[in-house]
């Protein structure tokens, strides 16, 4: 592992809806690995209004810790604008490295490092890939691994991708390069709006990097995976690739 240049601030935006018990858990955890690595780290909940008290519970372990803070949204407005909320605060703070990740425990904290390392080693895009070699999704059942690579399959086809994971959720950017990739104008939500920052990030000619990382599905509240997801991922990517080619 390189040396790590700990004067760059990072913050992880973490979109949420009734995740209280996962938070309660998850932020332990990432504050644990930040100590033990020496990473100086920002940690922004972006709540949509959970009617479980998730961004009272986030302001709890605020005061606990110091280094948390919660963006509180009108409602459920979705997860490509609650991203890019969470970016806009990011780059408001000045911080240099934006981290992206689920709440749900999918997304194990011990891999935060290895993402921030490879932004250092200059790139501006570092995907925490499942489908590169170590990277893995124990547990899931065939339907569920056939989904989720038939959907990478076909956006990288569309689209002319180079990453073999363009619908990971966990993710580092340097924060000028969001800018770069004008971030803000992006309009897909859900899996889309991850397949369309890669796309992005191609087009402006950025340097994108994958790291491996064991995904384990959610524990605790209800997968966002259904065919209306499905079927608005399907859309979106053959919009974009219209865009293409006209």
């Amino acid at each position: 592992m390189s040396k790590r240049n700990n004067r760059s601030s990072v913050c992880i935006v973490i979109p949420t809806y009734n995740e209280k018990e996962n938070l309660m858990k998850l932020i332990p955890e990432i504050e644990e690995v930040a100590k033990q690595s020496n990473l100086p780290i920002t940690i922004l909940i972006v709540d949509d209004a959970s009617p479980d008290g998730t961004a009272k519970a986030a302001e709890d372990l605020s005061e606990r810790y110091g280094n948390i803070s919660v963006l509180r949204r009108l409602g459920k407005l979705g997860i490509g604008s609650a991203y890019k909320d969470g970016f806009k605060r990011a780059l408001e703070i000045g911080c240099d490295i934006v981290v992206e990740m689920d709440a749900d425990l999918s997304h194990n904290p011990k891999h935060l490092p290895n993402l921030i390392d490879e932004i250092h080693r200059g790139n501006d895009l570092v995907i925490g890939s499942r489908y590169v070699p170590g990277g893995s999704v124990p547990g899931w059942p065939f339907k569920r691994r056939f989904t989720s690579k038939s959907a990478n399959f076909y956006a990288k086809t569309l689209l002319g991708l180079d990453a073999k994971d363009v619908t990971s959720g966990y993710r580092a950017f340097k924060a000028s390069s969001l800018l770069k990739a004008d971030y803000s104008t992006v309009r897909s939500e859900g899996y889309m709006f991850q397949v369309e920052m890669v796309h992005r990030f191609k087009e402006k000619g950025l340097k994108i990097f994958e790291i491996p990382i064991e995904f384990i599905d959610r524990r605790v509240g209800e997968s966002k995976l259904g065919l209306d997801e499905i079927s608005k991922f399907a859309t979106g990517v053959f919009g974009i690739f219209l865009k293409r080619l006209f």
